[in-house]
């Protein structure tokens, strides 16, 4: 009987963390990135805290606006500002639509070898634009879908950041009491290594958020470089916004290539073709290479097994794969590593 009431207590037990996880779904992504970002700040949440005379809230709060300050503002200014450019371009179509091209720019006669078939592909738009326009509106629609579904998702997106920025507060408040119940947690499901794999995860999303912050100032400080080279204005403002968006998958492109399309519309060809090539293989390659080296930096994984949990973590989550990705391949790593030896040393009759 005792043993009937105990599974019976087990059930519910597992049934209420279901329903708990059912109610929590649709915060998770937000949860995670509020300790991410919780953890990966905790070194300056305890000098905030000593400077405040030891006052947690007070200190959680004022970190938390510091946050919202630095970056759910840019975000909901970039979101603003890609919805202006997406009504321009619908404004533009509807005036191709009614008056029909505008005049070929000066600039374009200038290219050297093409300028005159450019100019003359240029009127044979104008002239056949409306025609054009009605072929291709059935298209129109679906990239104008396309538009809409995207920035359906940048506005989820800067929610999401927003509102983990709100759960970051609580992580500060309760981090040292969170970090003691997950530890007992553990230790009831998996005994003595339950500090170690506690570790573990740490350290390998320590050294993942090391990688992308890393990563984003080099390609900030190489995107300001070119910017400096090509002359383009404002190279510190378009340097600090690379290193804003460099957070985000194909972040700087959309930096450097405007800023090359800028240089060719101003007919200096030259500095365009070499921001073109800075910005494809130094300014974005740097990702590929400096972003899974400074992950594995400092631990004891394989540099294969980080590039399969970054770039599979990307593919199957999303940017928050990023950190899941590496951190459940470590996690699988070393219980197979352990598993391994633990086999190796058990005595065979």
């Amino acid at each position: 009987m005792l043993n009937n009431d105990r599974l019976l207590v087990q059930i519910l037990l597992l049934g209420l963390l279901g329903a708990g996880l059912w109610v929590m779904a649709p915060f998770i992504s937000a949860l995670l990135w509020g300790a991410i970002l919780a953890y990966a700040s905790w070194p300056l949440m305890r000098l905030l805290t000593r400077i405040f005379g030891g006052r947690e809230t007070l200190a959680a709060g004022f970190l938390t606006i510091l946050w919202m300050l630095l970056v759910a503002l840019p975000l909901v200014w970039l979101g603003f500002n890609l919805a202006d450019h997406v009504r321009d371009v619908t404004i533009f179509i509807r005036d191709v639509q009614v008056d029909g091209f505008p005049e070929a720019p000066t600039w374009l006669a200038g290219v050297p070898f093409f300028g005159d078939r450019l100019v003359r592909f240029w009127d044979t738009l104008d002239q056949q634009g409306a025609a054009m326009l009605t072929q291709a509106k059935p298209y129109l629609g679906q990239v104008g879908n396309w538009f809409l579904a995207r920035s359906a998702q940048i506005g989820s997106g800067i929610l999401e950041v927003t509102l983990s920025l709100v759960f970051v507060f609580f992580f500060y408040r309760d981090g040292p009491r969170l970090s003691a119940f997950v530890l007992r947690l553990l230790n009831r499901l998996i005994g003595e290594r339950a500090e170690y794999y506690l570790s573990l995860v740490a350290g390998t999303v320590q050294r993942v958020v090391n990688g992308v912050i890393g990563t984003a100032a080099a390609q900030a400080i190489l995107a300001l470089i070119g910017f400096l080279i090509a002359g383009v204005p404002g190279a510190l403002v378009l340097g600090l916004v690379t290193f804003l968006l460099s957070l985000i998958p194909m972040g700087p492109p959309l930096v450097w290539i405007p800023a090359t399309a800028w240089l060719a519309w101003k007919g200096d060809y030259g500095m365009a073709v070499f921001l073109g090539v800075w910005g494809t293989f130094i300014i974005s390659g740097v990702d590929n290479v400096l972003k899974p080296y400074l992950i594995s930096r400092g631990g004891n994984l394989p540099l294969v097994i980080v590039l399969l949990g970054v770039f599979g973590g990307l593919l199957a989550f999303g940017f928050i794969g990023l950190f899941i990705g590496p951190t459940l391949l470590a996690i699988a790593y070393s219980l197979l590593l352990d598993w391994s030896k633990s086999e190796a040393l058990t005595p065979r009759n």
